[in-house]
Parts: C-alpha cells; sequence; structure tokens
C-alpha cells in the first residue's frame, strides 16, 4: 500500500484561476506602490511593461513554481531584476503587497506560507543593494 500522497501546492490553491485572480490584484497593487515606484528604475519598468503580459509571466511563473502543468517562459529572476537595483526595503514592501493580496482573497495559512517560503526563495536573485549598516 502506497502512502497517500498530498494535493499540490497549485491544487490547494484551486488551480490557474484562482492563482490568476490573486495575481491580477497583486500586481495591481506593486504597479501603483509608491514605496516600489520612488526607485526610478523600478518606476520606468511599471510603466514601459504591459501590465496584462507582467500578470501572465507571473501567473505563469506561480503555478509553474506551485506545481502546476504550466511552463515558466520567462527571464530568469536576476535578469529581469538585477538591473533594476532593488533595496531590502522594496522587498519589504512587496512583500507586504503580496500579504495584502492572498489576505483579500483568504488564502489559508498553510498555503500562503507555502507560497511566502517560494517566493522568498527568489530574494537573493531579486534584491541587489544590501541595507545600509
Amino acid at each position: 500500500m502506497q502512502p497517500e500522497q498530498q494535493p499540490s501546492l497549485y491544487d490547494r490553491l484551486g488551480g490557474v484561476y484562482n492563482i490568476a485572480t490573486v495575481v491580477d490584484d497583486l500586481i495591481d497593487r506593486v504597479m501603483t506602490d509608491a514605496r516600489l515606484n520612488k526607485n526610478p528604475a523600478v518606476n520606468e519598468a511599471h510603466h514601459r511593461v504591459s501590465p496584462a503580459g507582467f500578470k501572465y509571466l507571473v501567473t505563469e511563473m506561480v503555478c509553474w513554481a506551485a506545481g502546476g502543468p504550466q511552463q515558466y517562459s520567462g527571464r530568469s529572476m536576476g535578469d529581469s531584476h538585477r538591473h533594476l537595483a532593488i533595496t531590502d526595503d522594496e522587498w519589504v514592501a512587496f512583500m507586504d503587497d503580496l500579504h495584502h493580496s492572498l489576505g483579500k482573497f483568504q488564502v489559508p495559512a498553510a498555503e500562503e506560507k507555502d507560497l511566502v517560503a517560494i517566493v522568498e526563495g527568489t530574494k537573493d536573485a531579486i534584491v541587489v543593494v544590501p541595507p545600509l549598516q
């Protein structure tokens, strides 16, 4: 008898439609967050990229990272963020936006924890400006 396999995070989150709904809200927050847009490089990027395209790639990435059938087709986190000189404070602001979006859609605590761990795993590739000592 084989042990019962746990559903993937993708399945526990409700699949692509639920993930896309949360990502839609998150990207709307991120694109207009003054804490992020005070960085001129981030502000320029937010006005250069299509929100719809950004939402597509983030949805694709989250689905893939959560164990869904999607394949992420975008650039690596380092390649797409390194030139933005994102600071630790901006990372904290982004994570605050993420928690607000997850809370808005009442993502259960266990799934939120697992998703946040995935996102935190990208921090070293995204944050390139260390905090001031």
